[in-house]
């Protein structure tokens, strides 16, 4: 034996009597799993659609795993306050991140963050999809988007798009259909949605991006009119209203998301488990039709899936930012 290799014998054993523990450790901890409460963390306050779907998650995965799933609400600019706690906390299927677009745009959007959005997280499924909605009064003379989109051009600084605050998705979603149209608007960002919307009335700006659940109830009251969706087809909750592409806004294709992801190195029994609830539950009729009620459609999937979602995005909105020269914070 070659003396050189030899002495590496007592370092590839320990190696390997690691691994092997690892591996065992991580078997017992999924077999007992869970056995005690689940914290799901959300970056949103306590109230609003994230809240409410989320809570209707939590409560069939309870039933499901037969432990309380409790909703810790977290809210921050990006959801950072959330994911930071759910990335340092310990690997074992009791602390959960309900992850969304919001985090992806983030990862975008700062210079630095207190964790890394791909390497600290073990994704475990996605939960739902859902558009965002361009709006606009109803007393406007905006006909349609290729209407906005003609008058804009021919009357460079005299229209405003608003959005929510700015390195948000309705943000990144107007920025981008600034950016493909090519057209001299400015982005006005507001505090809240009601402040989003009085602005919309009185004129301050002429277009709204917001996201599909809160313009819901006012455009199918007639308050408001809805002029395209971002998704690349038609919502089940719009169907009468066309998408940005049917507009004439080529390759534009805005889906925001959520789903479940835990910290890294969370077992690999443990995700599926999880991953085959959340797929359970978003299958039951009531959540679907609760989803779809507030514009989401309700859809799981594999953590690959989630994985891949959160990769693109993550791509997407940091080219935008470096295309739009949008300024990081």
């Amino acid at each position: 034996m070659n003396v050189r290799n030899f002495h590496r014998w007592p370092a590839a054993a320990a190696f390997c009597a690691a691994c092997i523990f690892s591996l065992t450790a991580g078997s017992a901890l999924a077999d007992n799993y869970p056995s005690r409460p689940i914290r799901l963390v959300l970056g949103y306050a306590p109230g609003g659609v994230a809240d409410i779907t989320a809570r209707l998650v939590a409560q069939k995965l309870a039933v499901a795993l037969g432990q309380p799933v409790i909703v810790d609400n977290r809210p921050s600019a990006g959801g950072i306050v959330a994911a930071e706690m759910v990335a340092k906390a310990d690997p074992d299927g009791y602390t959960l991140l309900h992850m969304n677009y919001g985090n992806a745009v983030s990862a975008a959007m700062f210079r630095s963050l207190p964790y890394d959005i791909k390497r600290d997280f073990a994704p475990v499924s996605p939960m739902g999809f859902f558009g965002i909605v361009a709006l606009t009064d109803k007393n406007s003379k905006i006909a349609s988007m290729r209407d906005f989109i003609a008058q804009a051009k021919a009357h460079p600084d005299k229209f405003n798009i608003g959005s929510i605050n700015v390195g948000s998705g309705q943000h990144m979603a107007a920025t981008l259909f600034k950016t493909l149209t090519g057209m001299n608007v400015t982005i006005v960002p507001y505090k809240t949605t009601p402040n989003l919307l009085m602005a919309l009335k009185s004129n301050d700006i002429q277009v709204a991006f917001e996201v599909m659940a809160p313009a819901l109830p006012l455009v199918r009251s007639g308050e408001i009119r809805g002029l395209a969706v971002s998704s690349a087809t038609r919502s089940r909750s719009l169907p009468d209203v066309p998408t940005l592409m049917e507009s004439g806004v080529g390759n534009y294709n805005v889906t925001a998301w959520n789903g479940v992801a835990a910290p890294a190195k969370t077992p690999r029994a443990i995700v599926e488990r999880l991953n085959k609830e959340i797929n359970a539950a978003m299958a039951q009729p009531d959540v679907r039709k609760a989803f779809e009620e507030v514009g989401i459609e309700a859809r799981g999937g594999s953590p690959e899936d989630l994985r891949d979602i959160l990769d693109a995005e993550v791509v997407k909105w940091t080219n935008l930012v470096k295309t739009a020269k949008i300024e990081k914070q």
